[in-house]
């Protein structure tokens, strides 16, 4: 393992130099079990007009897959989630090559049916947060459509991974997906709060009445600017706990009533169980995309959010500040040029 600075200033990959490259965006569960698993490895530390990401990003290589993985937290958990470097964060990965994203984050649960442990491939997000910058365009009226946010390839395809690994019924049919003992959910609408402290219990059940099913601090801005980055995104949510609208149930008699050590260790064991899942199923995802050249030319040539900037700068290009195209280029420079291909 060594270190890599990605210098000289300015470099970016070029489309003739892109190949399929899964960025992985968690915590440090994930990122050790990638590490463990990596032959060989490089640590990234990179340069973008937005300062730096949360963490070095290891490259490494997964069933023959180019992998990178960024930890959101930063080493030893240390950045709330109000102060992630999101936008730094995404382009540091689509400087280094990254054509896919898929990321992993702990949450809570709003319904009884997301049970604790369980993982859950997002299809929705409702964003409600409100001191985080949403966009790399502070200069330019940049509109992408982000009616689906979590891109349809991927998700299809990280379920027909947890498939592959669920047991089948006497009928030899899978009547739940299941990785490990985890169920995996084929749907979920994440709500994004701010944080740090969690809601209230207006808060739950205003978040329920709205059509949420998990609650979250990460996934936005973090999903959006993917899209401005024309990277398709797929969540892989794990439930740690229900939130405060699921009133706990009552001490019996003569047993110790719960402590915030006991209530902090119990989201913490979830947590655990979770990421071992999710651990799995995505090794199984690797696997599937390293041995199919057909999955990885599907992944490579029918995911919507590679053309997500065709039609999305409403700016007149000749009012632009060349500074600023410039700066961004890695990002525009192949649509604000007419040339279709990233």
């Amino acid at each position: 393992m060594f270190v890599c600075d990605v210098a000289p200033r300015g470099f970016c990959y070029t489309p003739a130099m892109r190949e399929l490259t899964v960025g992985v965006i968690g915590g440090t569960g994930l990122g050790q079990a990638f590490a463990s698993q990596a032959r060989d490895s490089i640590h990234h530390e990179v340069h973008t007009p937005f300062g730096q990401p949360s963490s070095s990003i290891l490259e490494t290589r997964i069933d023959g897959v180019r992998v990178l993985f960024l930890s959101r937290h930063g080493p030893g958990h240390v950045i709330p989630p109000s102060m992630i470097p999101y936008r730094a964060n995404v382009f540091a990965l689509r400087k280094l090559g990254c054509t896919h994203v898929i990321a992993s984050g702990a949450v809570g649960s709003l319904r009884d049916e997301f049970s604790p442990r369980d993982l859950v491939v997002c299809d929705q997000v409702i964003d409600k947060t409100y001191r985080r910058v949403g966009t790399f365009f502070d200069r330019a009226a940049v509109h992408v459509e982000f009616a689906d946010p979590f891109c349809p390839v991927l998700r299809q395809l990280l379920l027909d991974a947890a498939r592959s690994k669920s047991p089948a019924n006497a009928m030899g049919e899978i009547d739940t997906l299941k990785v490990n003992q985890s169920t995996v959910h084929d749907f979920g609408c994440y709500l994004t709060m701010e944080g740090p402290a969690f809601s209230t219990r207006a808060e739950a059940l205003m978040h329920r009445m709205w059509g949420g099913d998990l609650i979250g601090m990460t996934a936005m801005p973090e999903a959006k600017l993917a899209r401005e980055a024309e990277l398709p995104y797929a969540l892989l949510a794990m439930v740690t706990d229900y939130d405060c609208w699921k009133p706990r149930p009552a001490v019996k008699e003569g047993e110790p009533a719960p402590t915030a050590d006991s209530l902090l260790a119990e989201i913490r064991h979830n947590l655990s169980a979770a990421t071992s899942a999710a651990i799995d199923l995505l090794g199984s995802f690797m696997s599937r995309v390293g041995e199919s050249p057909e999955v990885r030319d599907a992944l490579l040539t029918t995911c919507p959010a590679h053309h997500a900037l065709a039609g999305a700068v409403w700016s007149d290009q000749s009012r632009l500040d060349p500074v600023e195209i410039d700066r961004l280029s890695l990002l525009w420079k192949h649509r604000l040029d007419g040339t279709e291909s990233l």
